[in-house]
């Protein structure tokens, strides 16, 4: 069940950072609606480096798309042969 509290309690952010655990979020709301987030810092980094692979992959697969960025078998001999 995900832990969720009213930014108020942050009055109180000892209590609030005790609830907030790895794999385990905690939801500030104000007026009733979702507001903040308060990560663990190792779940912060994680996703972090999912979004950086991501974004990653999304480049690769536009680089993919286009022709341009494919070499042919004999482009690569060249290449490797000639150190370009």
């Amino acid at each position: 069940m995900p832990n969720i509290l009213p930014v108020s309690d942050l009055r109180n952010y000892n209590e609030v950072l005790k609830n907030c655990q790895a794999g385990e979020p905690v939801f500030l709301t104000k007026n009733g609606r979702g507001k903040f987030v308060v990560l663990d810092i190792e779940d912060y980094e994680k996703d972090r480096a999912e979004k950086k692979l991501l974004l990653k992959l999304q480049e690769a697969e536009e680089a993919v798309q286009e022709e341009n960025s494919w070499l042919g078998l004999d482009e690569l001999k060249e290449v490797m042969e000639n150190g370009i």
